[in-house]
Order: structure tokens, then sequence, then C-alpha cells
């Protein structure tokens, strides 16, 4: 066997973990997909209750939405660094995308905090039922995308950057460009379309 030839037998599990990968992806888009429906079918039901005009806060939104589309574009220079093998300036611009992503979670985990507070919660009417789970399962996404770069940032600390590690990192990006367009929905569909 040539070297190239033993090089693309070793990158096959790699194209089958990434492609595994996408099949999840598609798998969560289904769900996200079912849950923009309820939203859709439930925005109204308010039952005399706060409607999305009285929950949406735009400054908290714009905010959120500039905190994580930052965090795609820091963490596509982590992707950089990795093509320069630099584990420094993985580590740096994963360390810039956790805090971005978790300035995200703060403001959206405020922003429930005072719609329970007010006694707004999931029970008080279906449009917050289908509110809640909507944004809130987008926000768990996040939380375990948080996870996951505290974890590869342990990994990176321990090892070098191998091909494994080199797709779990390119996974990682699937994941958190697909947590950008999911938001990026959630933001037009849910706040824009709410308030106009």
């Amino acid at each position: 066997m040539t070297t190239h030839a033993l090089d693309h037998h070793d990158d096959q599990p790699n194209n089958k973990v990434i492609f595994g990968f996408w099949v999840y992806i598609m798998t969560d888009c289904i769900l996200f997909a079912s849950l923009f429906a309820t939203y859709a079918v439930l925005r109204n039901n308010t039952y005399g209750g706060v409607s999305i005009i009285q929950v949406t806060h735009l400054p908290y939104v714009l905010m959120q939405s500039l905190l994580l589309i930052t965090s795609g574009m820091t963490y596509g220079f982590s992707l950089i660094g990795m093509d320069k093998k630099s584990r420094g300036l993985i580590l740096f611009w994963l360390g810039c995308t956790f805090l971005l992503g978790l300035g995200f979670l703060a403001i959206e985990s405020c922003q429930f905090m005072q719609l329970i507070a007010n006694g707004s919660t999931w029970k008080t009417s279906a449009f917050l039922s289908a509110y809640f789970s909507l944004v809130g399962i987008h926000g768990l996404h996040v939380a375990i995308g948080l996870v996951w770069i505290i974890i590869l940032m342990m990994q990176l600390l321990m090892q070098n950057i191998t091909p494994m590690m080199q797709t779990r990192l390119a996974c990682l990006g699937l994941f958190w460009d697909f947590l950008n367009i999911i938001w990026v929905a959630i933001f037009t569909i849910v706040y824009l379309m709410g308030v106009i």
C-alpha cells in the first residue's frame, strides 16, 4: 500500500464521524421544525396573559444576537488556528467563543427568570408553553455546546492536535453554526415578526 492509500484509509473513520454528525444535525432540524410549527400554531393563544409584544425586549434580544453571531466568528478563528496547528490560537478563540456563548445564556436566563417572577410561566398559556419550549431548547443546545467547548479545551491542553481532535473541532463547528442558524430563525420568526 502506498502512503497516500494509508492516509486515505486512516481518514475514513473521521469521515464516518462527520457523516454521522450530519445525520444528527438533520434530526435536530426535525426537532426545531416541530417546535417552530408548534409555536406558529399557538402564538396567539395567550388566554389573557402576556403576548410576544410584552415578552420581547428588543435591546436584550439584539444583544443576544450580537453575542451568538460573534461567537460563530470567533469559532471560525479557532478553526483557522487548527489549520495553522497552533494550539494557543485554538484555545484563545475557543475561550472567546465560550465567553460569548455564556453571555448569550446569561441574558436568556435573566429574561426567563423575569417572566417567571412576573407569573408568566410555561403553564400560564399555550403561547408561553410554545415560547419557553422553542427558546429554551435552543438555550439548552447552547449550554451543551459550552460544555463541549470546555471538554475540547481540556483535551487540547493535555494532547497535541491529532486528526481525531480536528474531527471533534469540525463537528463542534457544525453544531455551533447550526445553533446560529436556528437563532436567526428564532430572532426573525418569534421576535421580529412578533413585534411588527
